[in-house]
């Protein structure tokens, strides 16, 4: 089960109580990284949220995918062949429509890093697919069970505007989803960038924000750049300590 899931407690959350089983990128450790595949293999596996990155195509899609490129790690070209790593920003997601993404398989690659992950011909979905699946499954199969979403926005100032849009329009296109789907009072919205977060609390203000921590700077320091109290501080977990806990326990 290593490699499987990323378990997290969400301090933050005024009723939190309990761990929440997160899906780190669906089930990394056992299929493709964001694919639906992974998403339903998580909830099969029991994870209560299932935490995923998304970017923007040419064409204004909501996609899943970690890197606004095609990793050389995970992805082939359209002959099938290995991407070289210094070429693979030049499969840029900002500058392809979706029909085109969809034609590079992302899944039969061998990961170097997760050598028991199962190798399936996939392509990188549409948020919209992933969201009526995961309802339909969960609604079939485990109608009992609510399943949280954790979407992180991937965007950094240096790339704005080359391989994604600004934070105001990446926002409002991922939340158009959302609502589209009706899932925001189940939905949390994750990024290091704290413009996408700054921006969601202003016109967004009932959808969760988590704010991703992984520089040393004090958790008041984090906390006032961002200028508003999110709903989680989700630092990488070599950061905190038992006083720091503490701390946002008490703070927060």
């Amino acid at each position: 089960m290593k490699k499987i899931m990323l378990i997290l407690v969400l301090p933050l959350l005024s009723q939190a109580q309990e761990f929440d089983i997160q899906g780190h990128r669906g089930c990394r450790g056992l299929l493709p990284e964001n694919s639906i595949q992974a998403m339903k293999k998580a909830i099969d596996l029991g994870v209560t949220t299932l935490e995923m990155d998304v970017v923007i195509s040419k064409d204004k899609e909501v996609l899943l995918s970690h890197e606004p490129f095609l990793s050389c790690e995970i992805c082939l070209d359209k002959m099938n062949q290995t991407i070289e790593e210094s070429k693979e920003q030049s499969f840029n997601l900002f500058q392809m429509n979706y029909d085109e993404i969809k034609k590079y398989d992302c899944g039969s690659k061998i990961h170097p890093r997760f050598l028991e992950q199962e190798k399936i011909k996939t392509h990188k979905p549409l948020l919209n697919e992933v969201i009526d699946f995961v309802e339909d499954y969960i609604q079939k199969k485990y109608p009992e069970r609510k399943i949280f979403y954790n979407i992180e926005t991937k965007s950094d100032p240096k790339g704005d505007d080359i391989f994604h849009p600004l934070p105001n329009e990446f926002v409002d296109l991922l939340i158009g989803v959302l609502k589209d789907k009706n899932i925001t009072d189940k939905t949390y919205i994750q990024s290091f960038d704290v413009r996408t977060l700054q921006y969601l609390h202003q016109k967004y203000a009932e959808i969760k924000t988590v704010l991703l921590v992984e520089n040393k700077f004090s958790i008041n320091k984090n906390l006032k750049k961002l200028g508003f109290k999110p709903t989680v501080y989700s630092p990488e977990f070599i950061l905190l300590d038992k006083q720091k806990v503490d701390f946002l326990h008490a703070k927060i």
